[in-house]
């Protein structure tokens, strides 16, 4: 199995990317770092002095995570995963049912975070989301206005900080792993990205 992560700040097109790989490579699985946020007391406690929890690592059921990516690895019929409800800000238990037809399986790994976790990045595909900050920002706005009932003020203060501590951490990934750096609404982009997980697929 192949694993790929994908990585971006806020609007980036992250969600957009593992979306269609997955149409397009058969026996791909999604898992999205944003399905593990927590609702503990603990974290429903930090919120109350920190306006945005969704902004640090520690909101993510990490170790969760690494066991539901070892499940897929060792092709576990029933893969414990998790949904978040951001309206209620609430975690759920998504058991979810798998069939392993192909050989070369995809697993793709996609979120703010997904380049922060216990990870070997060495042995994966690391992509990096890039895009003008304007047109993040305006996909954020709609899908937390459509999705998340925020306002625009909410957004614009989540946003600027999400986007900050992006980039400030992203350092250390760059310098230590093998990136690939697209932007997903980039046709030339997208079509070499494409071209490269082909290859990938036939030599493994």
């Amino acid at each position: 199995m192949i694993t790929i992560i994908i990585t971006g700040p806020s609007g980036s097109g992250k969600s957009f990317l593992a979306n269609k790989l997955s149409q397009l490579f058969d026996d791909t699985i999604v898992i999205r770092t944003d399905s593990y946020y927590r609702d503990s007391l603990f974290i429903k406690l930090l919120s109350l002095f920190k306006f945005d929890i969704y902004d640090i690592p520690i909101s993510i059921k990490r170790k969760e995570i690494q066991n539901t990516l070892n499940s897929i690895y060792n092709k576990e019929r029933v893969i414990n995963s998790y949904f978040y409800d951001f309206n209620k800000k609430k975690s759920f238990n998504n058991n979810i049912k798998l069939k392993y037809k192909g050989k070369y399986q995809f697993i793709i790994l996609e979120g703010i975070f997904a380049h922060r976790l216990d990870l070997n990045y060495n042995e994966s595909v690391n992509i990096v989301c890039n895009e003008e900050k304007e047109n993040c920002f305006k996909r954020r706005l709609k899908r937390d206005k459509l999705e998340r009932g925020r306002n625009s003020r909410e957004v614009i203060k989540k946003f600027n900080r999400s986007w900050y501590l992006f980039y400030r951490n992203l350092t250390n990934y760059l310098n230590k792993n093998k990136i690939i750096t697209i932007n997903p609404f980039d046709k030339n982009s997208y079509d070499k990205l494409i071209f490269n997980l082909k290859n990938l697929s036939k030599n493994n």
